[in-house]
Parts: C-alpha cells; structure tokens; sequence
C-alpha cells in the first residue's frame, strides 16, 4: 500500500519527507515486524524496537523520537486504535469479510458444537489481537460478543436470527429433551431456557454451512450446577436435594428462580451476589465481599438451590482442600 493511500485511509498527518513511498502489511505488535512492515506504536516506548526490525512506517500519537530513522514514514494521528481500525474497515471491504456479534450465550454454544472451526475465527477482546486476526488472517467470517469491540470494527455487525427450528420436549432445571430438524436430544445437560439461544446458533450454523454437532451439549460457564450434600462436598448429580449454581449473568438467576417458582414450589432457593448488586424480584440476596465468605453462607443456611452470581465452582475445592489441611 502507498505511503499517500495509508495517510487517506487513516486520518493521519505526515510528519517528515520520507524516501520509503509504500508498506508491505501491518502490525501492532513490535516483535512481529519485519522489513517493509507499518507499525501501529499503541505504545510509544516500542516504536524503537519496531524501527530496529525495519519498519518502513509508523503511525505514532503524541511525541515521538527524533533520533530514529527519517527516511521511513512518520504518520502522527489522534488515536492509533481508531487509525488502526480504520485500516481494518478499509482491509475488511476488500475482503468482503463478515462480523457477527453474538450474544455470551450464544458464543458459548457456537465454539461447543462446531465440529470444525476452519471457515470461522472467533475474535479476542483484546484489541490488538482483534486486529492482527482480521488483518492477517484468509478469514472472512468474524465473529465475537464484546459489543464495544465489534461495533468500532463495524458501526453495525451482523445479529443471528431471533426466530429459529426447534421445539422443547420436556425438561427440568438441569436437563433438557429438545427437537431440532426432526432428531430428539434426550436429556441433555442444558437449562431450558437456554434452550432459544443454541437454536439461534444452529440456525446460523446451517446459514453458513458450518459443521456441527448437538451430541456433545453440556452446562456451559453462564449456568453450572454442582450438587452438595451436608458438608458442601460434591456428590452425583440428582443425588441430593440441595444444589449450588454458579451463574455469570443475572438474567439466568431471574429466569432459573421462575422455573423453581412454578415447577419446585416446595424448594427453598437464595441469592448470593457481591454487594449492592440488584436482582430483578430478590430482596434480600445474602451480599458477599470474599469466596470465603460466600462458603460460610452456604454452610450455614438452608437452601435448597442457592444461586451464587460472579463465583467460580472451585471456591467448592478450595473448601475441601482447607478441610483436609486440618
């Protein structure tokens, strides 16, 4: 790409008369440039390491050295991350490349059933790692759930269909019997109101003729019960009364206590959250500032399902490592 097309596409001002006139590819990261290589400074300390490597070009903002080399390009912006993904928009249009945002759910359940991941690249948060991807990858079906991320990529990412094939079978908190295309998954470790969210990412699997398979479905990291007895420790599954779940999101503790509500009426469930936070319906959630103290509540209160909101499972191992410490 000529010098002039890259300070058009960017927004950048020349900052110097360079003799180099064009870049052969891009680059964020300082360790990964090679000769002819624009490099994007995100950090402005590692533009002499990227200059030692042979960059021909560097899109910098603020100050930048002025005892490097003068006869590579010097491209002063506003913000590099906004240059740099300017670039990429430009980059993506040449490629006819697609970004579809996915809600967490459907992430989740997308990189489960995929039977083979070659066609389709899931994006970093991070982005910088966002962007080597896309820039350098044959790609051209992106997707990702950091909204933030995929919308600066793209003002509007593509959405998966809200109408999708499928119908419930029967079901209870923690296993679900479900129809798709004329085949009936028995009692599959899934909350049945996640049940909307995978026939969304089949429905776009089939789209875009991605292979998967819905043998393998399992609790996913937003909804993972694990079954207690007395003493906390875990125990097969439907072999106790009580049960902890350990949930990322809010919304599947409201919609999981309107399932116990209707169909386990008898039970007895809690709410621990980190302080101060508000669950739709709740009004006395048990308020946790430690791992620790989120365990002493479940020791020392009755429950018979207790959500616990931004916990991983293992403070359940830890506990049993204390115990046998002593």
């Amino acid at each position: 790409m000529k010098i002039s097309d890259l300070i058009n596409i960017t927004g950048g001002t020349l900052d110097n008369e360079p003799q180099v006139q064009a870049i052969e590819s891009a680059t964020v990261f300082p360790s990964k440039v090679e000769r002819g290589d624009l490099f994007f400074a995100a950090r402005n300390e590692d533009i002499p390491a990227a200059v030692e490597r042979g960059a021909y070009a560097v899109i910098y903002a603020g100050e930048r050295p002025r005892d490097l080399d003068e006869e590579i390009a010097w491209i002063e912006v506003d913000s590099v991350k906004e240059a740099a993904f300017r670039l990429l928009r430009y980059v993506m249009l040449r490629k006819e490349a697609e970004v579809v945002l996915l809600r967490p759910h459907e992430e989740s359940f997308l990189k489960m059933i995929l039977t083979h991941k070659s066609n389709i690249a899931f994006l970093p948060r991070e982005w910088t790692k966002a962007f080597e991807m896309i820039l350098n990858s044959d790609q051209r079906l992106f997707v990702g759930s950091d909204r933030e991320l995929l919308e600066t990529i793209t003002p509007e990412p593509i959405r998966l269909e809200e109408e999708a094939e499928g119908q419930m079978i029967s079901d209870t908190l923690f296993r679900s019997t479900f129809k798709v295309h004329g085949y009936i998954y028995q009692q599959k470790e899934m909350a049945p109101f996640h049940l909307s969210h995978l026939l969304r990412v089949v429905d776009f699997c089939d789209r875009e003729e991605l292979p998967y398979s819905l043998d393998k479905i399992h609790y996913t990291r937003h909804f993972q019960p694990v079954f207690v007895d007395g003493k906390l420790e875990s125990i097969p599954k439907g072999s106790s009364d009580r049960v902890v779940i350990f949930v990322d999101n809010l919304p599947d503790i409201v919609q999981a206590r309107e399932y116990v509500r209707y169909q386990s009426s008898w039970a007895r469930s809690i709410v621990l959250t980190p302080p101060k936070t508000k669950v739709e319906n709740v009004e006395r959630p048990y308020w946790f500032h430690t791992p620790e103290e989120a365990r002493e509540i479940l020791k020392n209160t009755h429950f018979n399902y207790a959500f616990v909101y931004s916990l991983d499972r293992e403070m359940l191992k830890q506990m049993r490592e204390e115990r046998t410490l002593f």
